[in-house]
């Protein structure tokens, strides 16, 4: 009998042909666990300011393992061993990053589960995935968790110059159509060197990393901090929050049964660790995008007007009004809109909480203290792009900017 052909071709819209270069890693890509990111959105709900961000989270992963690809590529050719298995493996990891995401990615981050990371729920996963293919993936989780003696194999996987990073900038910019976070990934991957065990890059790519930096900024703000975003991820906070608070009382919601068990159990760290754990993680791997919207699309009906008034808006896209201020809203405003809504409603004061929010949302363009960026010279100096770089300022680039979202349903 012919063996199979695992060695596929993938059109990507991104990057052109992206190869998946043996079969192992083609039998990750037909796990059920990485199948489902096909049914998460890489954005979130970032569709609701740019329609054309209706990519994947599978989309992201296959085009990071593409860049992955590319980066082993280069290393070697600048001298540095990266043995099959290790190209394997750091192949693999960046393939399963992103697998504990739920639902819309970010915006539901504990709301379903409270006190566990998309990252330490991939974990998990990887783990369970590791187990049925017989501990092929022991060096691709010793890589995920920086245990492996290879340290910038890691930084390749998570660093400031990582491989998720390049692609979701570049596939991010792509889909939204916001051409400033255009980034030059493969000019970059052409600079990346390694000196003492830690990713470098050569002098000449330095404008490149400038690039990329004030790239990273714009998409932020632009982007994945747009106000109409933060007002909608919100709203789908306040969603669950509310479905939670039913189900707590027993109240009957219409739920596929993924969804149904974290709204009436409690779910946190502990029961994904438990011994029976594999409950928490096979019903966590059931859900997508498609549970959320098909539970809001019937709660919109629901006789709970709070529930019902808040899906209805999300569907029909109806969303929190937004105001963007530096210092948080005065308690006078709320007492004011907590009034109206109790009047409106005929809701209790705790309960006018779903319908406001006051969120505070901070980002920065480069922390040294999470990594550095270091700078490749040909007398074989190194500095951080902080003290190399002639255009950026290392005070506007450090600086945390932090604005408060006052978000709230307008009657």
């Amino acid at each position: 009998m012919k063996k199979p052909n695992k060695r596929k071709i993938i059109n990507d819209p991104v990057f052109g042909f992206i190869e998946i270069p043996n079969e192992f890693l083609y039998d990750i890509i037909q796990h059920p666990y990485f199948q489902r990111l096909h049914r998460i959105k890489q954005l979130g709900l970032s569709s609701f300011v740019y329609p054309g961000a209706q990519h994947t989270r599978m989309q992201h992963s296959l085009g990071a393992m593409h860049l992955m690809g590319e980066a082993i590529t280069q290393l070697r050719k600048a001298g540095h061993e990266i043995t099959p298995s290790e190209a394997e493996a750091v192949r693999a990891c960046i393939l399963l990053h992103d697998i504990g995401h739920g639902p819309f990615s970010h915006a539901l981050e504990n709301s379903l589960v409270k006190g566990i990371s998309h990252e330490e729920i991939s974990l998990l996963m990887m783990q369970q995935i590791n187990e049925k293919f017989a501990g092929r993936l022991d060096i691709a989780l010793a890589i995920f968790t920086n245990r492996y003696h290879k340290k910038f194999l890691h930084q390749l996987v998570s660093g400031q110059l990582d491989m998720d990073r390049l692609d979701y900038l570049s596939r991010d910019s792509f889909f939204s159509g916001v051409v400033e976070g255009n980034i030059g990934a493969a000019r970059i991957i052409k600079m990346l060197n390694v000196r003492n065990d830690q990713l470098v890059v050569e002098a000449k790519g330095i404008y490149s990393i400038e690039k990329f930096l004030v790239a990273r900024r714009l998409m932020y703000w632009q982007v994945y901090l747009h106000k109409t975003s933060v007002a909608a991820e919100l709203m789908l906070v306040k969603i669950l929050k509310r479905a939670k608070e039913l189900a707590a009382r027993n109240v009957e919601l219409f739920a596929s049964p993924a969804l149904k068990y974290f709204l009436y159990n409690q779910i946190n760290i502990d029961t994904f660790i438990s011994h029976d754990h594999g409950q928490a993680v096979e019903n966590f791997a059931l859900l997508d995008d498609s549970d959320l919207i098909c539970a809001i699309k019937v709660w919109s009906t629901h006789a709970d007007i709070i529930l019902s008034t808040l899906c209805k808006g999300f569907i029909d896209r109806r969303l929190f009004k937004v105001e963007i201020n530096l210092q948080p809203v005065v308690r006078k405003r709320f007492r004011k809109l907590q009034k109206q809504y109790m009047q409106h409603f005929g809701v209790n004061a705790q309960e006018t909480e779903y319908f406001m929010g006051d969120e505070m949302v901070t980002t920065d363009t480069y922390s040294p203290e999470d990594d550095i960026i270091n700078i490749l010279y040909k007398d074989g100096s190194i500095k951080d792009i902080a003290d190399a770089s002639d255009m950026l300022n290392i005070q506007v680039l450090t600086k945390k900017v932090e604005k408060h979202f006052f978000c709230y349903y307008k009657i």
